[in-house]
C-alpha cells in the first residue's frame, strides 16, 4: 500500500512513502542494511527492535506467525523511516475486542518502534492510515511500553489529536533507571545508605575468604558462547529455573538467547559481566549498550551464596557505566518496585501503554465505549493514576 505523507519532509525523496509487511526471514540485503543503519539514527534507542534482536524473536518466539513486521520507507528503495512489529489481537485483557497491538514477547522490555529521529509524527500518521485501510485491523492501535513524554509518545499524542482523537494512556509503570553525572563511587555513596554499604563491605570480605574473587567483563576478542552457556546454567539453577521462567526452561527462549548474544556482540551492543569465585560465576548480567542509552537485559546469581549478596556486588561494579562517555542512561528492564535494583539505582523511567482509535465509524464507537469503561474502572478502583485491570491488555 502507498500512502502520501501528511507532514512536510525535506530530507526524504519526493516519491510516495510505502508501508510494507516484510518477511523477517527473507529480507533483501538492502533492507537488512537499512534496518541496521536505522538503529544509529533512531529517535529512541531500543535494542529489542533492532534487527539482530527482533529478527530472531520473530523467527523463534512467534512460530504461528501472528506478527506482521511493518516497514515505512521513502519509496521502494528509499530511506527507511521506521520499523515496528504488530499483530491483530482477538482479546484486550479480559474483553473479546479485536484490535491492533505492538507485538511483544515476555523478554521484550521496551515497546518503542525504531523510527528515524525527526520523523516520529510522519511514522505514526502513515501507520495509522495504513491500519485504517487494512480490513483485518479493528478498533484501535495499542502501543505498549512507550517512554512517557519522549519523542515517540508526544508524536503519537499529536497525531491522535490531528485525527480528532486522544491518545489514551491506559497503564503506567515506573522502573529503575541509572542516569547521573556523578562518578561511580560518588553515586554508590549517594544511593546506598552508609549502614548498607558497611554490610556489603563485610560481605565482600567474607566472600574473599572463600576463595579467589574476580570481576570479569566480556571482551570483544572473546567468543561469547562460553558466557552464554554459563549464564543459562546459572539462571536455571535459581528461582527462575524452579518457576519455569528461566531462559533455559524453554527451547525457544534458550535458542533465542543463544542467537541474540553473539548477534549483539557482532553489532557492538553486548556488555556482559560476571563475579567469579575460583573461576566459577556467582553472579552474571547482560547489558545491551545502544548509545546514548543502555538496557540491563538479564541478571542471575548463585542462590547458594546469597548471604554474600553477589548480585549487588556485581551491580556495584556495573556502575562504571556512569563513566562511559557514550552512555547517558541505562534502563534496568526490571519490574516496578524491584527490591534489589530499586535500592541501587535512584532514578526512574516512566513507561506508558497507549491506545489510539482507528478512523472507521464502528472503530470509533468501540473505542469510545472501551475508554468510558476503563475510566469508570479506574474511578471505581479509586486510583488517580492510569491503571487498568491487573490483566493488562498485553
Amino acid at each position: 500500500m502507498t500512502v502520501h505523507p501528511a507532514f512536510p519532509v525535506s530530507s526524504i525523496d519526493a516519491a510516495p512513502l510505502t508501508v510494507r509487511v516484510v518477511d523477517p526471514l527473507a529480507l533483501a540485503p538492502g533492507l537488512a542494511a537499512a534496518w541496521d543503519g536505522l538503529a544509529s539514527e533512531a529517535s529512541e534507542p531500543n535494542p529489542f527492535a533492532e534487527r539482530w534482536c527482533l529478527q530472531s524473536a520473530l523467527h523463534l518466539l512467534d512460530p504461528e506467525r501472528h506478527a506482521r513486521l511493518i516497514v515505512v520507507q521513502g519509496g521502494a528503495d528509499g530511506p527507511l523511516i521506521g520499523v515496528m512489529p504488530i499483530e491483530s489481537a482477538a482479546r484486550y485483557g479480559r474483553l473479546p475486542l479485536r484490535h491492533v497491538t505492538g507485538w511483544a514477547h515476555p523478554n521484550h522490555f521496551h515497546g518503542a518502534p525504531l523510527v528515524r529521529a525527526g520523523f516520529e509524527p510522519l511514522f505514526w500518521s502513515i501507520l495509522l492510515g495504513w491500519c485504517d485501510a487494512a480490513p483485518w485491523a479493528k478498533t484501535m492501535l495499542h502501543v505498549p511500553r512507550l517512554t512517557e513524554d519522549a519523542p515517540l509518545h508526544r508524536a503519537l499524542a499529536d497525531v491522535a489529536r490531528q485525527r480528532g482523537e486522544a491518545a489514551e494512556i491506559v497503564h503506567r509503570e515506573e522502573r529503575a533507571l541509572l542516569e547521573s553525572e556523578l562518578s561511580p563511587a560518588a553515586y554508590w555513596d549517594a544511593a546506598v545508605r552508609a549502614k548498607k554499604r558497611k554490610e556489603l563491605r563485610r560481605q565482600a570480605n567474607r566472600l574473599a575468604e572463600e576463595g579467589a574473587v574476580q570481576f570479569r567483563r566480556w571482551q570483544a576478542d572473546e567468543a561469547p558462547g562460553p558466557w552464554v552457556d554459563a549464564f543459562l546454567e546459572l539462571e536455571a539453577r535459581g528461582w527462575k529455573g524452579r518457576a519455569g521462567s528461566a531462559l533455559a526452561s524453554h527451547s525457544d527462549t534458550q535458542a533465542w538467547f543463544r542467537a541474540i548474544v553473539p548477534a549483539a556482540a557482532a553489532a557492538g551492543r553486548l556488555d556482559m559481566r560476571a563475579l567469579d569465585l575460583d573461576g566459577r560465576p556467582l553472579a552474571m548480567l547482560v547489558n545491551f549498550l545502544c548509545p546514548p542509552g543502555g538496557f540491563s537485559f538479564k541478571t542471575a546469581f548463585d542462590e547458594d551464596y546469597a548471604r554474600f549478596s553477589p548480585g549487588v556486588l556485581l551491580q556495584q561494579a556495573n556502575l562504571d557505566l556512569l563513566g562511559d562517555p557514550r552512555i547517558a542512561w541505562v534502563d534496568s528492564c526490571a519490574a516496578p518496585g524491584h527490591p534489589m535494583i530499586d535500592s541501587v539505582w535512584r532514578e526512574r523511567r516512566a513507561l506508558v501503554w497507549v491506545n489510539v482509535s482507528l478512523s472507521g465509524t464502528a472503530d470509533r464507537w468501540r473505542f469510545a465505549w472501551l475508554t468510558r469503561a476503563e475510566r469508570a474502572w479506574r474511578r471505581w478502583k479509586r486510583d488517580p493514576k492510569p491503571q487498568i485491570d491487573v490483566e493488562s491488555p498485553t
